[in-house]
C-alpha cells in the first residue's frame, strides 16, 4: 500500500508540471496573438514559406537624364566609344585591336543592325564592352520629330538590342547626331539608359585619312575623355587603323581607359 501511495503521489506530480507547462504555453501563446490583433495582423504563427527569410530587395539606381561625358574612373580615363555597328566587316576587327590592348569599349548599336547580327552582339558582351541604343535608323532630325516618334526610335532599338545580346542590359543611350531633346533624355534615362555624349568626334564617317583621325584625338583630347569613333555606316577600314595607332599612344601618354558615368550626375 506504501508503494502504491507513493506512485500515486508521484503520478499526481508530474500531471500537475504538466499542467502548469501547458498552461504557461497557452498563456503565451494568447499574449503573443492579442498583441498581433493590437497591431491590425492576425496570429503569429507562419507558414513554412513565410518563415523562409526572403533577401533584401535592391532598389534599382535612378539613371540622371543629364548628357555624360565623365569617365567613372576619373583622373585621365579615356572612354573609347564606337558607333552605327555591329557591321561584320569592321566590328570583329575592332574587338581584335581592343582585345590586344586590354580596352573595354562602348558600342552604340543601331536597333536593326544588331537584328541582323547577334552573334556580333553576343560577340561584343562577351569581350566585356558596354552596350548604348542609337536608335533605329540613325535619324539625325529626331529632335524635331514628335515625341511619339523619338520614344518608338529609341525603345524599339533598346528590345531589338536586348534580343539580340541574349538579354544583356542597354545602359546607355546616344543620339544620332548628337539630336537630344529633354524628352529624348528623359525617356532614354527611364528605360535605365543614361544619355551619352562625347567630347572628341574624330570625324571617321567623312573618311579623311587615318593621320586626320589619329591628329584628331590627339589634338581634341583636351576637350574630355569621350572619344567618338565608327564601326558601320560605311567603309571604316581607316577608323580600324587609326584605332591601332591611337590606343598605345593613349597608353603611352598615360592614360587609363574607363566606361561613360551612368548613375553619377
Amino acid at each position: 500500500m506504501g508503494q502504491q501511495s507513493t506512485y500515486r503521489t508521484h503520478i499526481a506530480v508530474v500531471a500537475s508540471a504538466v499542467g502548469i507547462s501547458l498552461a504557461v504555453w497557452a498563456a503565451a501563446a494568447l499574449t503573443d496573438n492579442e498583441a498581433a490583433a493590437q497591431r491590425g495582423a492576425g496570429p503569429t504563427e507562419r507558414t513554412p514559406a513565410e518563415q523562409t527569410e526572403q533577401p533584401a530587395r535592391i532598389p534599382p539606381q535612378r539613371v540622371p537624364e543629364s548628357i555624360a561625358h565623365a569617365a567613372e574612373a576619373g583622373g585621365t580615363a579615356v572612354n573609347i566609344t564606337i558607333d552605327d555597328g555591329p557591321d561584320p566587316r569592321f566590328t570583329p576587327q575592332m574587338l581584335d585591336i581592343l582585345r590586344q590592348n586590354g580596352v573595354k569599349a562602348v558600342f552604340c548599336m543601331i536597333g536593326p543592325q544588331a537584328k541582323r547580327h547577334p552573334e556580333l552582339v553576343k560577340k561584343v558582351v562577351a569581350d566585356g564592352h558596354k552596350l548604348c541604343d542609337h536608335t533605329m535608323d540613325h535619324d539625325t532630325s529626331m529632335d524635331k520629330k514628335p515625341v511619339a516618334y523619338q520614344k518608338q526610335q529609341i525603345l524599339a532599338a533598346k528590345k531589338m538590342i536586348e534580343d539580340a545580346a541574349g538579354g544583356a542590359e542597354v545602359e546607355y543611350y546616344r543620339a544620332p547626331g548628337g539630336a537630344f531633346t529633354p524628352d529624348s533624355r528623359r525617356i532614354a534615362a527611364a528605360a535605365g539608359m543614361r544619355p551619352l555624349g562625347w567630347n572628341v568626334d574624330t570625324k571617321d564617317f567623312e573618311q579623311p585619312g587615318t593621320a586626320s583621325i589619329v591628329n584628331t584625338v590627339k589634338s581634341q583630347l583636351s576637350n574630355g575623355p569621350t572619344i567618338l569613333f565608327h564601326d558601320g555606316g560605311g567603309d571604316r577600314g581607316q577608323t580600324v587603323e587609326a584605332l591601332r595607332q591611337v590606343l598605345p599612344w593613349l597608353k603611352e601618354q598615360g592614360h587609363a581607359f574607363s566606361f561613360p558615368v551612368r548613375t553619377t550626375p
